[in-house]
C-alpha cells in the first residue's frame, strides 16, 4: 500500500514538471529568432547567404520576410527547409513504462539523452539519405499552424494533469489540429527516400523495442551507474550510443558503427579496424564510422580562443553537430552565424507517438525555428561528432581536421588528435575484446564512471 503511494506521488511529480517544462518553454518555441542580413549562417557543412544592401535583420522562421531580393528569400527558404528537416527529439510524456521505474516521461532529466539521439539521427540521415536530402513538407509546417499544435500540447498536458488530481482515467481534450495526410504524387525516389525518413525517426521511437529509443540508452546506461531519471552529461552518452548500435539488430543498421575517443584522442587503426569489420556474407564494402570526441572547451567556462575552432568544425559537411549545451541544460548545436551557435532545444514536453502505428504523424519530429546561443554562454563539456562513409572518407577528413585543430590552437596541444596506430600501441590498459555477458569492458566502466562526474584532462 505504501509503495503504490509513492508510485502515485511520482506520477504527479512527474505530471507537474512535464506541464511546468511546458508553460517555462512553449514561449520561448514562439519567440522569433532574428539572423543578420549581412553575415552568412552555416548549417552542418551548408553555407546560407541572406545578403542584401539594407543591413537589417530578418527572421528565417516562418514570418517576416519583407524581402524583395527573390535571391535572398529563396536562401531563407532553403535555409528554413535544411534547418526543419533534421530531426528534432525532445521530452515526451505518457510513453511505456520505463523499466526498473514508475517513470512515462524523461521531462526534467532527459534533455542530453534526447541531444544524443538528434546527433547519431543526422548521422542516419547522411548514411542512407544524404546531406543534399531535405523533407519535401518541411515548409508545411508554419509558425501559425505550430502555435495551435503547442497550445494544444500544453492543453493537452494541463488536462492530464487536472484528471491525476481528480482521479479521472483519460483526460478530455478536443483538438482542431488537422491529421497529416500523406501526399500521394511524388515520384518512386521520394517515396523511397519518405520510407528511410519514417524508418530512421521509427528507430528512436519512445519503446523498448525502438534500437536507439529513450528505453534502450537508459538500459545501456545501467551499465555505467546510470538510472532512469539521472542527469547524463556529454561525454558518457557518447559512450552509451556506441553501444546502442553495437546491439542494433536491424539488418539496416550493419552497415554503421561508432568509435568514440580515448581521452582526447582519435586512434586512426582503431577507426579503421572498426569499419573493416565484419560486415556479412554478401557485402564486401567497408563500414560507415560516426566519430565521437567527448571534449571540453576550458575550465568552469568555455574558452573564446575555441570558437573559430567550433564554428569550423559545424562548417564541415561530415560534421553531425555537437551535443552541449548551457550548465544542466543540453542543446544540439547544428550551425553558427558570427558568434552565436544555431541549436535545437529538446526541453518542449510532447505527447508520446506510437511510431509503429503506419504513417505516424511527423510534424512534431521537426522543428519549426531555430534558436541562437551566444558562444560564450556554452557549457565547456560537449561531444563533437562527424561521419565518415568508408575508410577513404575518414582519412581525408582526420587530415582535413588535424589541420584546422593545429591552425585553431593557440596553445602547444590542440583540442584533440588523429594518431597512427593502435591505442593498445601507446600502453594502454583497454583490450578491444569484450566478454559476450557484459557490454562495457572493465576499462569501459572505469572510463565512464570518470565521464559520469564530467571530469576531462585538460591539455
Amino acid at each position: 500500500m505504501e509503495a503504490t503511494g509513492t508510485d502515485e506521488v511520482e506520477k504527479l511529480k512527474s505530471k507537474f514538471v512535464s506541464a511546468w517544462h511546458n508553460m517555462k518553454y512553449s514561449w520561448v518555441l514562439k519567440t522569433k529568432t532574428h539572423f543578420s542580413r549581412t553575415s552568412p549562417v552555416f548549417l552542418l557543412g551548408k553555407c546560407y547567404h541572406f545578403k542584401s544592401d539594407e543591413q537589417s535583420e530578418i527572421s528565417p522562421d516562418g514570418s517576416d520576410y519583407n524581402i524583395v531580393d527573390e535571391t535572398i528569400s529563396g536562401n531563407v527558404e532553403e535555409f528554413r527547409k535544411d534547418f526543419i528537416s533534421r530531426i528534432w527529439l525532445t521530452y515526451r510524456e505518457e510513453f511505456p513504462l520505463i523499466k526498473g521505474s514508475v517513470l512515462t516521461t524523461d521531462c526534467g532529466w532527459g534533455c542530453t539523452l534526447r541531444t544524443s539521439q538528434m546527433l547519431l539521427a543526422q548521422g542516419l540521415l547522411l548514411h542512407f539519405l544524404g546531406r543534399a536530402w531535405t523533407w519535401q513538407d518541411a515548409l508545411d509546417i508554419e509558425n501559425s499552424d505550430f502555435e495551435s499544435w503547442t497550445s494544444h500540447t500544453v492543453k493537452k498536458l494541463t488536462a492530464s494533469f487536472e484528471a491525476s488530481l481528480t482521479g479521472e482515467s483519460e483526460p478530455k481534450v478536443r483538438s482542431n489540429h488537422p491529421k497529416e495526410m500523406l501526399q500521394e504524387n511524388c515520384g518512386d525516389s521520394t517515396m523511397k527516400d519518405e520510407l528511410y525518413h519514417r524508418k530512421i525517426i521509427s528507430w528512436f521511437g519512445d519503446s523498448p523495442p525502438a534500437s536507439f529509443g529513450l528505453h534502450q540508452l537508459i538500459e545501456f546506461g545501467k551499465k555505467s551507474g546510470k538510472i532512469a531519471g539521472d542527469w547524463y552529461g556529454p561525454a558518457i552518452v557518447a559512450h552509451i550510443l556506441r553501444k546502442a548500435v553495437e546491439e542494433a539488430r536491424d539488418p539496416e543498421l550493419q552497415g554503421i558503427t561508432i568509435y568514440v575517443a580515448q581521452d582526447c584522442t582519435v586512434y586512426n587503426s582503431d577507426v579503421v579496424e572498426r569499419q573493416c569489420s565484419f560486415m556479412g556474407s554478401e557485402k564486401a564494402d567497408t563500414k560507415a564510422v560516426i566519430i565521437l570526441v567527448p571534449v571540453r572547451l576550458g575550465g568552469e567556462r568555455t574558452n573564446m580562443d575555441y570558437l573559430e575552432f567550433v564554428k569550423g568544425i559545424l562548417s564541415l559537411e561530415y560534421c553531425v553537430g555537437i551535443i552541449g549545451g548551457k550548465p544542466k541544460q543540453s542543446y544540439y548545436f547544428a550551425g553558427f552565424q558570427d558568434d552565436s551557435l544555431i541549436y535545437m532545444d529538446p526541453h518542449y514536453c510532447q505527447s508520446f507517438v506510437d511510431v509503429s502505428i503506419k504513417d505516424f504523424p511527423l510534424e512534431s519530429f521537426h522543428c519549426p525555428s531555430p534558436k541562437k546561443m551566444s558562444f560564450k554562454k556554452m557549457d565547456p563539456s560537449c561531444t563533437i561528432g562527424f561521419y565518415c562513409r568508408n575508410v577513404q572518407d575518414f582519412e581525408k577528413a582526420s587530415e582535413e581536421i588535424t589541420k584546422m585543430l593545429h591552425s585553431s590552437s593557440k596553445e602547444k596541444y590542440p583540442l584533440f588528435t588523429f594518431v597512427k596506430g593502435h591505442s593498445r600501441d601507446y600502453d594502454f590498459a583497454s583490450s578491444p575484446v569484450h566478454e559476450e555477458n557484459d557490454l562495457f569492458s572493465e576499462d569501459e566502466k572505469r572510463r565512464l564512471k570518470r565521464f559520469s562526474t564530467e571530469e576531462f584532462v585538460l591539455l
